[in-house]
């Protein structure tokens, strides 16, 4: 009788985690790894050989897009800027615009090329234009994968045709993904289904956006897909819904149909199952730090991200607290500085933490300006 019952607390205590197990098994059966991300706490919902290293075709490509937003952003390139083409780009093969040598288009439809059709002889042209070359463009991206803490990619090209030892994992390429999605200018150009490249000329091309799931899956807009022969069909898929975005990776799979329907399962999976409570908004203002020798006076401070707890989808929903820990702070400021941290709380345990960042510019005064500003004070009788 005792053997009996050992044998049923056995069963019991085991068929709960076969019973999951088996379901997220036939999740994305088909694909040799993928990953489920929440994107604003990068937790991840769900899993499979995340850190198995495989290649990922033009999924190789986020790293360059987020090379290039950040040039742009950095004002060291424009939009309007004028690329003229290499032979070298020109030559690319694979997924293209069918560039032609000596012709000039500008950053932006270079960067539409490659967030809508994959185009490896945009992605080249872009790779030259900031770096020079495609091999210091491609030293670019291997230094940021660094930068982003990654030790599981490494990549010989920018555009992810096939190469020996060139690869990423699910895991890695989530992050990248999430990264990127940090620059919200991406969502402007991979959220759109079909576009045009050289509307005022003869040769007026037509792109449609290689991601299916922009127009077929509610609240999808972006993100990158990705094929070659030793990739097989890749995709980084992002949507978000009720405020929660979720990033879903899936490698490895046999035709672009599978891939697609896969990716759209974990999105499902995690939008029926998880929800986001959002504990202080992206941009809100939590904190105003006061300055004496700056041109202002005091300035706000603001997450980063949204600051929010992932939670099951069944659970009632909890009162978090939160504390500010502010770095040593010292001008000038720029907007966008990371100033300190915001935490949230569930009774004593850290469960979330967002970087805290300036909403303004604060410039250091010089001695004379601190000077008149103190002469000034007095006369109105301010006391700092």
């Amino acid at each position: 009788m005792k053997k009996i019952l050992i044998l049923l607390l056995l069963v019991i205590t085991l068929m709960p985690y076969s019973v999951f197990a088996e379901e997220n098994k036939e999740l994305i059966a088909n694909a040799t790894s993928g990953l489920l991300m929440e994107q604003s706490t990068g937790k991840i919902i769900y899993e499979k050989e995340k850190d198995k290293k495989v290649a990922v075709a033009s999924m190789t490509k986020m790293v360059a897009q987020i090379i290039i937003l950040e040039k742009i952003e950095e004002g060291k390139i424009n939009w309007e800027d004028i690329v003229t083409v290499s032979k070298n780009a020109a030559s690319m093969g694979g997924s293209q615009i069918y560039l032609t040598e000596s012709e000039k288009m500008s950053v932006k439809d270079l960067f539409k090329g490659i967030s809508m059709a994959s185009a490896n002889d945009a992605t080249v042209a872009m790779a030259e234009y900031i770096a020079g070359t495609e091999a210091n463009f491609v030293k670019l991206m291997n230094e940021k994968i660094k930068e982003l803490g990654l030790k599981n990619t490494v990549f010989k090209n920018s555009t992810g045709l096939d190469e020996k030892g060139h690869f990423s994992t699910a895991n890695d390429m989530a992050v990248i993904a999430r990264n990127l999605l940090n620059h919200e200018k991406i969502l402007d150009f991979s959220s759109v289904y079909e576009d045009y490249l050289r509307q005022d000329t003869e040769n007026k091309f037509w792109l449609v956006n290689t991601n299916k799931l922009v127009r077929f899956y509610e609240g999808a807009d972006g993100l990158k897909t990705g094929h070659t022969d030793a990739a097989k069909y890749c995709l980084a898929a992002t949507a978000k819904k009720d405020g929660m975005r979720l990033i879903a990776i899936v490698l490895g799979e046999e035709n672009s149909k599978v891939r697609n329907s896969e990716a759209m399962a974990l999105l499902d999976y995690g939008f029926n199952t998880k929800k986001m409570t959002i504990v202080k908004e992206k941009g809100k203002t939590v904190k105003e730090i006061a300055f004496d020798k700056g041109d202002k006076k005091k300035i706000a401070i603001a997450p980063k991200y949204d600051v929010g707890v992932l939670e099951d989808k069944t659970s009632n929903g909890k009162e978090y607290t939160y504390d500010i820990k502010l770095d040593k702070i010292q001008l000038p400021i720029n907007q966008g500085d990371v100033l300190g941290k915001i935490t949230v709380r569930d009774k004593n345990t850290a469960i979330a933490t967002v970087d805290l960042v300036s909403k303004t510019n604060v410039r250091k005064l010089n001695y004379f300006e601190v000077y008149l500003q103190t002469l000034k004070n007095s006369f109105l009788g301010i006391v700092n």
